[in-house]
């Protein structure tokens, strides 16, 4: 088994996702750039290979879950392990910016956004864990957002008090608790589970509007995925710096 380390990023194909994989790669990291269409993702692939780094296109609709067997397939027959885990892809069904419209979100609103940023995840993560558990500094990240903190929301005067989207933050709300249960679940282990906060990012999602360049928003998720023995678990970060739940 190789000393190289592997990692899967899911919805690689553009914006934080290309990025990651580019400043993970260019620390010698292999990386499989996760894309629901393969064509997409070997295109996106295509300039980091021209660069020198080791960037692989893989094909990943986080929604189906035969894509996660096939991958994990792959992965344990091609490395044998897995390093690092960033799920990267997500939704945002809800109208933004706009009023609060949380009394009239619909069901399918609401189911469409947990299966991609809550349901997927786990259920990917849950099928690579065998293969992250063969690491030997095994790191999750889980992109969330700080539109997922309660304590924000709730509190008057914070920089999300008005932004309310209702499935997209309950959503990342489900995810930081998975992210808390598995670091837990994981304490006596190598590996990390940690949430991150990429910032408001000028990405398809993030708009023209964000203030942040998207090297700067791939910076958090490379801090985690590459985070030394003694850093956290079961944290909610932004750059370096914890956010509250």
């Amino acid at each position: 088994m190789s000393d190289t380390k592997v990692a899967l990023i899911t919805g690689a194909n553009k914006g934080i996702g290309l990025e990651t994989a580019r400043q993970l790669a260019a620390q010698g990291v292999t990386v499989l750039l996760g894309a629901r269409d393969l064509e997409k993702g070997e295109a996106a692939a295509a300039p980091l290979k021209a660069e020198g780094l080791d960037v692989r296109a893989v094909k990943i609709d986080v929604d189906s879950r035969s894509d996660h067997a096939a991958v994990a397939a792959m992965i344990d027959k091609e490395f044998g392990k897995l390093d690092i885990l960033i799920n990267n892809a997500g939704v945002m069904l809800d109208h933004f910016p706009a009023p609060n419209e949380t009394s009239t979100t619909s069901s399918d609103v609401l189911t469409e956004t947990f299966e991609t940023n809550l349901f997927s995840p786990v259920a990917l993560t849950q099928t690579l864990l065998p293969l992250i558990r063969k690491s030997a500094a095994g790191r999750i990240v889980n992109l969330s957002s700080i539109l997922g903190s309660l304590t924000l929301h709730a509190t008057k005067g914070s920089p999300i008090y008005d932004a309310k989207t209702f499935a997209y933050d309950t959503s990342k709300a489900a995810l930081n608790s998975f992210t808390i249960h598995l670091a837990h679940e994981l304490a006596g282990t190598k590996i990390k589970v940690n949430s991150a906060h990429p910032g408001w990012v000028k990405t398809d999602m993030g708009t023209d509007a964000a203030p942040m360049e998207i090297p700067e928003g791939a910076k958090t998720s490379v801090w985690l995925a590459t985070l030394p023995e003694d850093g956290p678990t079961g944290g909610f970060f932004h750059m370096q710096d914890a956010l509250p739940w």
